[in-house]
């Protein structure tokens, strides 16, 4: 196991040098960059404030500062040698200019942890307890009526659903029951310890409902699906015949080996939440990663941006590994040392 783990560490690092060259190329043989008009400026005026810019020598010192003035991979060579060695993945061109990328990140962190955690919790809590039931009882009624409903839930696009939530039960709507944006209160110091929270906890159930409806829908439909595969096994039926209980012979016999898809979709679930995200937080206006993502985009901070691709790409790498490691634990036969 631990000659595995070392192996799929040695090649994630890999992977994830070849994420960031790939995403550092694609950036500088974009249009524009931080130091010009980007692809959202290209106006008058924003030209006549470039040019003013230019005049002061401005975007000569921060196309030295950012290697910009250099070939791209000579410009690559530089950032890696940064995180690499020194740790540091730089300062903001745009955003914040001059305060450490790094800085920026662990600031707004904790914000999309947070929506992503109560997102993962919820998605799994319901959707492998409602899988479950509707293999042990295939094409009864609820299971006919809970399929026509998830897949419905599945094909909402999470934009749609996050403006209609706004505009049915956010303040302004038919009924305000929920805040409109956010996800603290505006007057916290008047608020006692149990009211305080209580109005945080409303404004997370409309953002938190958006991460999660699409991965609630999918996941039970993937567990419904990976436990019809397993409950018609021959030793399902042995156990069966030797008359256990029908709660042992799911819980205990056909639920760790239908675990394996869902571990598998484990993987990928979270990096799909932080990338939903994105819509999430702007459409509630909610500072995380999201909505850093979108501004880093449309202000082309390349230090930012890099930053942002290997925290994603380290995300998704890591949920990948402690899928697999995951596999053991749930299913013992699955060995990683050679026979």
């Amino acid at each position: 196991m631990f000659e595995y783990t070392v192996k799929r560490l040695g090649l994630a690092l890999l992977t994830l040098f070849v994420i960031m060259l790939v995403s550092y190329f694609l950036l500088r043989l974009a249009p524009g960059d931080p130091t010009r008009s980007s692809i959202m400026d290209d106006n008058p005026a924003a030209g006549q404030l470039s040019a003013e810019k230019g005049a002061l020598g401005e975007n000569t010192a921060m196309r030295e500062k950012l290697h910009l003035d250099k070939p791209v991979y000579v410009g690559f060579l530089y950032w890696l040698k940064g995180v690499v060695l020194y740790a540091d993945f730089g300062t903001s061109a745009s955003i914040d200019p001059g305060r450490p990328v790094a800085d920026i990140i662990l600031e707004r962190l904790p914000v999309t942890v947070k929506l992503n955690f109560f997102a993962v919790c919820i998605i799994y809590l319901l959707a492998i307890p409602l899988g479950i039931y509707s293999a042990v009882y295939p094409d009864s009624l609820f299971d006919r009526g809970t399929t026509f409903f998830l897949f419905f839930l599945y094909s909402l696009p999470g934009m749609w659903v996050a403006l209609l939530l706004q505009a049915c039960l956010c303040q302004g709507g038919l009924y305000p029951v929920f805040p409109l944006s956010g996800l603290t209160p505006d007057n916290p110091q008047i608020l006692t310890s149990w009211q305080l929270l209580w109005e945080t906890a409303k404004h997370y159930v409309l953002p938190v409902i958006c991460l999660s409806y699409a991965g609630f829908a999918g996941i039970s439909r993937f567990a419904r699906s990976s436990m019809l595969d397993v409950v018609n096994k021959e030793y399902i039926r042995m156990a069966r015949a030797k008359g256990l209980p029908e709660s042992a012979v799911i819980f205990k016999h056909a639920l760790r080996n239908g675990m394996i898809t869902l571990i598998t979709l484990f993987a990928g679930l979270l990096p799909g939440l932080v990338a939903g995200s994105i819509i999430v937080e702007y459409v509630f206006n909610i500072p995380g990663m999201g909505s850093l993502s979108l501004l880093s985009l449309n202000s082309r901070d390349y230090p930012l941006q890099m930053a942002l691709f290997c925290f994603g790409g380290a995300l998704t790498l890591g949920g990948i590994l402690l899928a697999d490691i995951l596999y053991v634990v749930v299913d013992p036969r699955i060995k990683f040392s050679k026979q």
